[in-house]
Order: C-alpha cells, then structure tokens, then sequence
C-alpha cells in the first residue's frame, strides 16, 4: 500500500493521476497547506523541504517502507517499480520521456507557478513581475505547442509521465494570462490527456474539501502559504 501526501496542488495531482493510470491502490492523506500542516514535524520527516506531495511505499525496495519527497523522483520510482511504459524502457523512449519531465520540473512548474503567484496572489501588483513571468509563460505554452506539432504526446506517439507532469500546470492557464485557442496542438493534446478517466479520477482526490470560491488567501492562511512560517521552516 501507498501512502500519497496530498494537497490540490499541480505537483501532488501529478502523482494522483499516475497512481490512477497505474491501477495502484493508495492512501489519501491530507496535509492542509493552508492551515499549515506541511510543518508538522511528522510530515517533515517525509518531506523535508515541507512540500507536497510525498508518499511511504510501504512495500518499498527489500519489503521496507520507503518514504519518498519530489514528484519527479516519486513518478520515476513508481513508474519503475512496475515496469510501466509510462515511462519506457528502451533508451530512446525513455530519455525522451525524462527530458520533458525534467522541462516541466524546471522551467513550466516554477515559471507558471510565480505566474500565479503574481498575477492572482500577491498582495500589490508589481507590474514587472507580471510582464517577466506572464511572459515566461507564453514562452513555455510555445515551446510546447511546437513540440505537439511534431509528435502527438510531448515524448513521442505514447501517453508518458511527461504528459502526466505537464497537464496540472497547464489547467489554470487563465491564470497564467494565457489564452488556450491560441496554442491549437496545445489544444489538442489538452482536450485528449483531461478526457483520460484516470486523469479525472486524479483530478477528483480530496475535490470536496477545497475552497473553490478563488478568494485570496488571507491572514493565516496567506502566512502558511507564502509567508513567515515558510521562511521560518527553512531557517529552524
């Protein structure tokens, strides 16, 4: 059994989506990052840069209990653990997959989500932040739409974990400042991976139990998130 640490994140849907492609029975467990629970000590010691998401394999290499932080490294280890071609075996396929998993962890994760951060939650509008990463943004949608244009998934002619990682960045795209019909293969591979019942069935953990009125996080709840206590963890 799997146990997922979970928020509504991009990075932990990653990991709920590829649990359901894969079948794999799992545990949900729920860290609330707004209230804060990411700090718990107990969480800590499972993920200790205090991020979601993060799992305990407890069937794990030699039978013991693996606890693993990072979604690119938890989909490549489960993905590995059961010889899944989502992530291929042979060199070509693989590394094709690797390297677009390794492009959203390091440029469409990090850029699309300080695109969030300035253009719906900061506090004041700070007009170069929006233009630099809005911007950004709008590099990345290209860069992909290009690739989409080549190939139909962003590895090649098969469905991957590179697929997986990039989609949960891609939703809010309006939040990103983003307009979908201007990246029509965008757009197609878009419509094709959200119609994956997996996809949806990922999509759908711990749905109910999220504030989806869009109101900015305030007080507390903005501390937790990107505040004090965040600077605070790192430095304790």
């Amino acid at each position: 059994m799997i146990d997922l640490y979970f928020w509504t994140t991009p990075n932990a849907y990653k990991v709920s989506i590829l649990l359901e492609e894969l079948e794999q029975p799992y545990r949900v467990m729920p860290v609330h990052i707004g209230k804060g629970e990411q700090f718990d000590p107990a969480f800590l010691a499972i993920s200790p840069n205090n991020k979601v998401p993060a799992i305990v394999d407890h069937d794990g290499p030699g039978g013991r209990p693996l606890a693993m932080f990072e979604s690119g490294a938890i989909m490549m280890y489960l993905a590995e653990k059961l010889a899944s071609p989502l992530l291929p075996a042979d060199p070509v396929g693989r590394y094709a997959t690797v390297q677009w998993l390794m492009f959203q962890m390091g440029g469409v994760g990090p850029m699309l989500g300080q695109a969030h951060h300035f253009r719906k939650y900061a506090p004041e509008t700070i007009p170069y932040a929006v233009e630099r990463y809005t911007s950004e943004a709008h590099r990345l949608y290209g860069v992909i739409d290009r690739r989409l244009g080549e190939a139909e998934y962003l590895a090649g002619d098969a469905y991957t974990l590179a697929d997986i990682a990039t989609y949960p960045w891609l939703r809010p795209y309006k939040w990103q400042g983003q307009d979908i019909d201007a990246w029509p293969n965008l757009k197609r591979w878009y419509a094709a991976v959200r119609a994956r019942p997996a996809v949806q069935r990922g999509l759908a953990v711990l749905a109910a139990k999220v504030d989806r009125s869009g109101a900015p996080p305030q007080g507390e709840r903005w501390n937790n998130l990107f505040g004090g206590a965040r600077l605070g963890a790192r430095q304790a």
